[in-house]
């Protein structure tokens, strides 16, 4: 899967939609994002499922709609927070075949009176996660991770 269709536009410095261990009050949005962003607003990924994870979760494409964090990075950390985002996510490159997740374009919607969709960065579970996820994983209900967890349930380290 591309990051982009052909013929769209570059993307520039888009936005990222988060869902999971990145998410404010998470363990991991202290650790990678305190000081990297200048705008963080609650947002849905539409057309798209959640799966629990070892610790954290994968969104895949599907019937569904997951909730989550649309975050912007603040002025001139753009580079420095996609690469630890990158990093964090296993992410090493388009189709990369040990990728964990893939980096890829998608249109997520900021809730309110008259709602609106952007362009946004989220890392969807690669190709080999998402065909076991779709045999054998476990589907979070309402696409929400924090709500998804049993009580005590595992954090990220």
């Amino acid at each position: 899967m591309s990051t982009l269709d052909p013929g769209s536009p570059p993307t520039g410095e888009l936005p990222f939609f988060v869902y999971g261990t990145l998410l404010p009050g998470e363990p991991n949005h202290d650790l990678f994002l305190r000081g990297r962003t200048s705008g963080e607003r609650a947002a849905v990924l539409p057309r798209a499922l959640l799966y629990d994870g070892p610790g954290y979760p994968y969104a895949i494409d599907g019937h569904g709609h997951v909730h989550g964090t649309l975050l912007t990075a603040a002025p001139g950390v753009y580079g420095e927070l996609l690469a630890l985002l990158d990093h964090l996510e296993e992410y090493l490159g388009p189709g990369h075949p040990r990728n964990l997740y893939e980096r890829v374009v998608r249109e997520v919607e900021l809730p309110g009176e008259e709602p609106v969709a952007t362009r946004a960065w989220v890392y969807l579970a690669a190709a080999a996660v998402t065909r076991s996820l779709r045999t054998s994983g476990s589907v979070i209900a309402e696409g929400r991770w924090v709500t998804g967890r049993p009580p005590g349930g595992p954090r990220t380290p």
